[in-house]
């Protein structure tokens, strides 16, 4: 399978697997706050993550993956602050002010934000109508705030949501830069420290504890299969299609959210949410289709991660590095120049 049918695979995943949890996870806020929930749900995962790891040894050993290092140490930082403990926390909070339907759609905040961070501060490319589908989202998004219809909001609710989704578009971006690394070992490190200062601060906040040991396990539960097994996914589909790509394709969780919140939480769908939900699901589709092909350079550089011997990746091997595919080891690209369809993954952050 190529590298982009890869990603689009597992970013899809990804967003089933998180675009279940928001109304799964405002089931829990009727006894739980906001911040201490957004700690069991991480805790869930990062614990879940590592016991699956300790279980496994092909997780484990991970031969085919680069290994965290100190010096990514900063990006891990912003990457927990950002996406682990502030995003959640504010959309959980949204959710507080919404009804899951209306929470569920705003989450697609996240894809244009990401974008646009993306193009303005990291380097990707943003084609016109990468640009035009963007549009097309916000207007989504704005008729989700327009009062009326089977689902309800308050403007303190979509504000969260955003603040949230702004959050995540920078975790995103953050998380790109470090996708290289191996996917599993990321999402393990962001959870357990997520998990454990959110729930800490809880506690120092004086937030009450749920005394129901079912709700505790289905928090955690929550946490490993919409959080980690989502992120882990979410991470190498970063690695494969870019950030801005990642999110268009994970702009897909919200219409997973809305349509599991009308059976669990018993909403229904108005003539607003089709309207959104039609506009919304044009401008994703769009942004999975765009992609563009010119002939461009590559600067010579070196970095590590996994890789197997294809056009970018054309290079000699000393006596101890791994003879199998894929493998990882530290390597050097030459300066070359090609044309071929490509995205802004890691490879390909040049001028247009």
């Amino acid at each position: 399978m190529r590298d982009d049918l890869k990603g689009t695979t597992a970013a899809l995943a990804a967003a089933a697997l998180f675009g279940a949890a928001a109304p799964l996870a405002k089931l829990l806020l009727t006894d739980t706050r906001p911040l201490l929930l957004s700690g069991l749900l991480y805790l869930g995962a990062g614990t879940g993550l590592a016991a699956l790891s300790y279980a496994l040894p092909t997780l484990r050993t991970r031969p085919a993956e680069a290994p965290l290092r100190q010096a990514d140490l900063g990006l891990l930082v912003g990457i927990i602050v950002f996406g682990g403990i502030l995003g959640p926390v504010l959309m959980l909070t949204g959710l507080s002010h919404a009804s899951g339907l209306v929470g569920s759609l705003a989450l697609n905040l996240e894809a244009p934000l990401t974008i646009l961070l993306a193009v303005l501060a990291f380097g990707e490319h943003l084609t016109s109508r990468e640009a035009g589908a963007t549009a097309v989202i916000l207007a989504g998004i704005t008729i989700l705030t327009v009062q009326g219809g089977e689902g309800w909001s308050q403007p303190v609710g979509v504000a969260a949501i955003a603040a949230g989704c702004l959050c995540w578009a920078i975790d995103n971006n953050l998380t790109q830069r470090l996708s290289l690394r191996d996917p599993i070992a990321i999402s393990r490190v962001k959870c357990l420290a997520a998990g454990t200062v959110s729930c800490l601060l809880a506690l120092a906040l004086g937030v009450p504890v749920p005394t129901s040991g079912p709700r505790l396990v289905l928090a955690l539960l929550l946490g490993l299969v919409s959080y980690g097994f989502s992120l882990v996914l979410a991470v190498h589909a970063m690695r494969l299609v870019g950030a801005a790509r990642e999110a268009a394709l994970f702009a897909m969780a919200p219409f997973v959210g809305a349509l599991v919140s009308v059976p669990v939480l018993g909403d229904r769908l108005g003539p607003r949410e089709i309207v959104a939900g039609l506009i919304l699901g044009a401008g994703v589709f769009a942004l999975v289709r765009a992609e563009h092909a010119h002939a461009h350079d590559h600067a010579a550089f070196e970095h590590e991660h996994g890789h197997v011997h294809d056009e970018h990746h054309q290079h000699q091997h000393a006596p101890d590095d791994p003879a199998w595919d894929p493998h990882t080891h530290g390597h050097r690209h030459e300066a070359m120049t090609h044309v071929h369809a490509h995205r802004s993954d890691v490879h390909h952050r040049h001028r247009h």
